[in-house]
């Protein structure tokens, strides 16, 4: 079983506004409402490529029970734990102004919730892999992740961190089977500006001698950087194709990756996957279908 953990669930509102303005009333020429969070979406795509998984995630009011509901519609098992009190976040994402987004910052964790967090936790059964994805909110410790991978090491149980800066750091010490920092983040650790695929790699080989299994790294329409176990470095360029809607494109390749692993135990095998994964999703309206990916696929060397 796989299992995605998501700290700040949403629900996000996706739109299109037509010359957008500052100052005046925008009215939207398209709009989409999905279930959100990295976590969350990793399991989508990871359903819709038919991989069986669980998603555990914190859920508050009326928006909380709305994000349950989307995601069981989706054929995700859905492990809620429910906070008595606030609301699940709302991301406003401005499809037409590439990049902007305004992101709610989500209710306080208490401890009892946490409590109940950890009680799931304990059922992940040796061969299983976790998926750890995205922010936390502020009444959580930088520390969650690796406290989690502190909690079950030596359990047999595979873990994915998909998270930025100190949340990345801190896991490295527990080797985490694969890591997805984009190239930004990549040089944000490390205090470079990393813009073509060879200077990420260096860097992606530093993050192996820290402790990563596997490391890809992100580069939106420039591709994708590999660094894995087995010693090999690939570089691949991105697949070709008009980008439709880049939001959760980073989460997809990830779910790709775990698919086409858990499908081969191959790791070009499952990079190439988890490339055509992200760049299906970004050139589609909502996450990738199995169709979408292995249509992108077909035309990955």
């Amino acid at each position: 079983m796989v299992y995605t953990v998501t700290f700040n669930p949403s629900l996000d509102y996706i739109v299109t506004v037509d010359d957008f303005k500052l100052g005046v009333t925008n009215r939207t020429t398209s709009e989409m409402i999905l279930p959100g969070g990295k976590g969350i979406n990793v399991s989508t795509v990871l359903s819709n490529l038919g991989i069986d998984n669980t998603a555990i995630y914190f859920s508050a009011g009326l928006l909380g029970e709305e994000i349950t509901r989307r995601v069981k519609e989706s054929g995700i098992n859905a492990q809620e734990i429910k906070l008595p009190y606030g609301n699940s976040r709302i991301n406003l994402k401005l499809k037409s102004i590439e990049g902007t987004e305004i992101n709610g910052a989500g209710p306080d964790i208490s401890e009892d919730a946490m409590r109940i967090f950890y009680e799931k936790l304990d059922m992940i059964k040796e061969g299983d892999m976790l998926v750890l994805a995205g922010s936390i909110p502020k009444s959580i410790s930088q520390t969650i992740y690796s406290d989690i991978m502190e909690r079950l090491k030596g359990r047999g149980i595979k873990i994915v961190v998909d998270a930025t800066r100190q949340l990345l750091m801190n896991v490295l010490k527990y080797k985490p089977f694969l890591i997805k920092p984009n190239n930004h983040e990549l040089g944000e650790i490390f205090g470079v500006t990393l813009t073509t695929k060879e200077s990420v790699v260096p860097y992606a080989k530093k993050l192996l001698e820290m402790g990563a299994q596997n490391v890809i790294v992100s580069m939106a329409g420039k591709g994708a950087v590999f660094a894995g176990s087995d010693g090999e470095i690939y570089l691949r360029e991105a697949p070709k194709g008009k980008l439709v809607n880049a939001v959760g494109a980073g989460d997809s390749m990830v779910a790709g990756f775990i698919a086409g692993y858990l499908s081969r135990q191959d790791l070009l095998y499952a990079f190439k996957m988890g490339l055509s994964t992200g760049s299906a999703s970004a050139f589609s309206e909502y996450l990738a279908t199995k169709e979408e990916v292995e249509k992108v696929f077909a035309t990955v060397e």
